[in-house]
């Protein structure tokens, strides 16, 4: 009997640190975000040059960028004009061990700089040459450092590929969902089915083909996706643009992404005057395209001169925004947006959003009424008998330009040696640079490159010595009229 009272009290003090402890997972789990991205969200923002530093920027309010890999596959059995990767990129053989060992070091290091719950790219020439098993390890490995991946392709790969790469070889799945960019423009040169498209509408049945793999694996094996539509843009199809979001636009995209050709990388491949085209000439054919204004200003992620982005959705033929930058009262909801989600992880669970929101709501009450008072707005704008008749189908906007190798070369050299440039195109391209969104990690030099240094002055220095350590024997590409 001696013995049961302190057996008891043991027991007792046992469970309370048990509870105590699960108590503390539970708060910092439903937590809208986390100490440490609060942390890295504050280093985001202090690190942006002052003229980015403002009411609309999501780096540093929302989140902290996108990281992308380098290396890690750089060949391509297509031949594009232009395309970013060097002469070199097509010595180098894919090789899955290489590919999942730097992928998982390059987004270790992202990790530690860039919070958890952001988003990355695998990218490098074309991920669906790398072996099924191997492709998925490579997001595996990436997904285990808390990033959000997808994975980019010229979408010309088989239903099988694709199952192969979704599902383990029991047949159970080996991710809930797949991220997926799609590339399809006229400038590609390899296509089967089509070598040579001569316009953007020949393009459509390969755009719909994409899709419906997706669809496919969702219906037989309960794999979710999300696709993102990618488009180089050239004097060549830039009016074609609204054809394609007409085609397009209910196909099962999420994302349309129109990028302005760069004189980057393979110069051999450079075909047009990129140069004629503007930010405003691709936004405009993009409003045309959706039959309605698109207001980029209300959300900026980087710098405007690189990037542009709208949030909403189709409703019949349609575009919608959620908000109109013309209006001071959806600005408001903006701004209501930023203080009350911060960085908060959005792609959960419903039971575990729910809560997350209910916590960041209890934290800042006045953004209930912002946002009783913003739906009506909405419907107004959509208008209710066509939200009755048309289901909301959500679709972001996107535009990212990125810059000429010659004018980032310059500018690079100046900022490794602290020195701002005394040119105007040379120093818009430093605050450019300096305000980038999208980086590449160098673990072994501690640095995260800006996205057009990387394919400008890194990328063909890597494909060389690449190209000595995994060769490959030589190949037959495509070859761009």
């Amino acid at each position: 009997m001696s013995d049961t009272a302190p057996r008891l009290i043991r027991r007792a003090t046992d469970l309370a640190g048990r509870l105590a402890r699960a108590a503390q997972r539970l708060e910092a789990a439903t937590r809208p975000q986390s100490r440490e991205l609060e942390h890295h969200l504050a280093e985001r923002w202090a690190e942006l040059p002052e003229r980015a530093r403002h009411s609309a920027q999501t780096l540093g309010q929302r989140g902290t960028g996108c990281e992308a890999t380098h290396g890690v596959f750089p060949s391509c059995d297509f031949a594009c004009t232009p395309c970013y990767h060097g002469k070199d990129a097509n010595r180098v053989r894919i090789d899955g061990e290489h590919t999942v060992r730097e992928a998982d070091r390059q987004m270790a290091f992202s990790r530690a700089l860039r919070g958890s719950g952001q988003n990355a790219q695998l990218i490098g020439g074309e991920v669906s040459l790398l072996p099924p098993d191997d492709h998925a390890a490579a997001l595996k490995a990436m997904q285990r450092h808390t990033f959000k991946v997808m994975s980019f392709s010229h979408g010309d790969f088989t239903y099988d590929y694709l199952r192969r790469l979704a599902l383990r070889p029991d047949g159970r799945p080996r991710f809930r969902s797949l991220i997926f960019a799609g590339h399809f423009d006229s400038s590609m040169f390899g296509r089967q089915g089509i070598p040579i498209a001569d316009n953007e509408r020949q393009l459509n049945p390969f755009r719909a083909r994409f899709v419906a793999k997706f669809r496919r694996l969702q219906a037989e094996h309960g794999v979710r996706f999300y696709l993102a539509h990618n488009m180089t843009v050239t004097p060549r199809n830039l009016d074609q643009i609204p054809d394609v979001l007409k085609a397009c636009s209910r196909f099962g995209f999420r994302m349309f992404s129109f990028q302005p050709a760069a004189f980057q990388g393979d110069s051999a491949r450079w075909k047009e005057n990129y140069r004629e085209i503007t930010a405003d000439d691709v936004w405009s054919r993009i409003e045309r395209g959706v039959g309605n204004r698109v207001p980029y200003r209300l959300f900026q992620t980087g710098d405007e001169r690189c990037n542009r982005a709208a949030y909403g959705g189709f409703v019949g033929d349609r575009w919608v925004p959620l908000l109109d930058d013309r209006d001071p009262r959806d600005l408001r909801v903006r701004d209501a947006f930023f203080r009350t989600l911060k960085g908060m992880d959005v792609q959960v669970g419903p039971a575990l959003l729910a809560v997350r929101a209910t916590r960041a709501l209890a934290r800042h009450p006045s953004a209930i009424p912002l946002l009783a008072h913003w739906l009506p707005r909405f419907v107004a704008r959509a208008g209710l008998r066509n939200l009755l008749r048309e289901r909301f189908y959500a679709v972001t906007l996107v535009m990212h330009r990125f810059m000429d190798q010659d004018d980032v070369s310059a500018a690079w050299e100046l900022m490794e040696r602290g020195e701002t440039a005394s040119d105007p195109k040379i120093k818009e391209t430093q605050e450019r640079l300096a305000a980038c969104s999208y980086h590449f990690p160098h673990p072994d030099t501690g640095r995260l490159i800006p996205g057009c240094a990387q394919h400008a002055i890194y990328d063909p220095i890597e494909s060389a010595a690449l190209a000595r350590e995994l060769p490959r024997e030589p190949r037959g590409d495509y070859a761009s009229p």
